[in-house]
């Protein structure tokens, strides 16, 4: 598993990673900055624990168990379709050069089946995709020219992706 940050394009030395990697990254999660009282801590951390290891949460069995039981959640064909819907959508929509792939409609299966566990159940619900459709399609998708460039002069710069993907998602009719 790789966990990566991502700086500003505008810092020196930041480059676009072309599309074929970004589409192997699950998801996109925008953190942001800490508050104050949080700053703060990862400050006293840092003094007290420089040079130490992070201590292990899960053995490798438990992370074993865990893949098990994310790959035995139960996910409806209308849900499956649901998703399919998502993704055409993504594929004609007149503000994208570029829609989801088949790699990206597995990421969106499987990131729902692990939402599914994190909510202590074994099936998927309509919501869960509606939740991470954004994170993982956002970054997968490219924003046709025209599009990209008006939305970075209305201030929604890099999240165009997402945002797009929250229109698309307000269009399509949620299964029951």
């Amino acid at each position: 598993m790789v966990v990566a940050t991502q700086n500003p394009t505008d810092h020196h030395g930041t480059y676009p990673l072309p599309e074929s990697q970004l589409d192997r990254f699950l998801m996109r999660i925008r953190i942001g900055y800490p508050d104050v009282q949080s700053e703060r801590e990862i400050i006293r951390q840092a003094e007290h624990h420089h040079g130490e290891t992070t201590p292990c949460v899960l053995t490798s069995d438990e992370i074993k168990d865990l893949q098990e039981a994310v790959k035995s959640v139960v996910v409806d064909e209308a849900i499956i379709d649901y998703m399919l819907t998502i993704v055409e959508k993504t594929r004609t929509h007149e503000g994208l050069s570029l829609g989801v792939s088949p790699r990206g409609a597995q990421a969106l299966f499987r990131a729902a089946q692990a939402f599914a566990v994190m909510e202590g159940r074994a099936y998927v619900l309509p919501d869960d995709v509606k939740t991470l459709a954004p994170k993982v399609f956002g970054h997968r998708v490219t924003p046709a020219a025209r599009n990209a460039l008006a939305m970075r002069r209305n201030g929604i710069g890099s999240n165009a992706g997402e945002r797009i993907i929250e229109e698309i998602l307000s269009r399509i009719e949620v299964p029951l």
